[in-house]
């Protein structure tokens, strides 16, 4: 098994920009369920194992085949897994050297706290214009610019 920067960022590290393709559909985000999760090469269990995603990572649905769904992280690699392990919770990833999240949803506000590249967020409300509202795991929350994190 291949090792993964981006999963292994999300293990150590301290942990859905709504997007729209060419033919104008908005992406179908989801996160990894409360479990890691075997990233495979093909729809199938005797696929390639390519990596292991750890519990919450957030990942880009771009096709689902029975019981399998081919996913895109946040590095842009693809893979399958079982449509199962997924939830509907929306997590996003920290992909700035370093995210500022304030207090309200505007550059000059106050700044709660900062998170680092790869860091792991929920996504606590629906984004408004360029701002998404997050949450950290230690409870702290606030605003951070849709340019800066990955998953919605």
């Amino acid at each position: 098994m291949r090792s993964h920067a981006l999963a292994l960022a999300f293990v150590v590290g301290l942990g859905g920009l709504v997007g729209f393709s060419s033919n104008s559909f908005a992406a179908d985000f989801r996160s990894v369920g409360p479990s890691p999760i075997i990233m495979y090469d093909a729809p199938t269990f005797h696929g390639i194992k390519r990596y292991v995603a750890p519990a919450g990572m957030p990942v880009e649905v771009i096709l689902t085949q029975g019981a399998w769904c081919r996913v895109r992280d946040a590095s842009g690699e693809f893979a399958w897994v079982e449509g199962k392990d997924l939830v509907a919770r929306r997590n996003v990833v920290v992909k700035a050297a370093t995210a500022r999240i304030r207090a309200t949803p505007e550059e000059n506000a106050a700044m709660v706290f900062s998170a680092d590249k790869h860091v792991l967020l929920e996504m606590a409300e629906a984004p408004v214009g360029a701002w998404v509202k997050v949450k950290h795991r230690d409870g702290q929350s606030g605003y951070v610019r849709i340019s800066d994190v990955w998953g919605l």
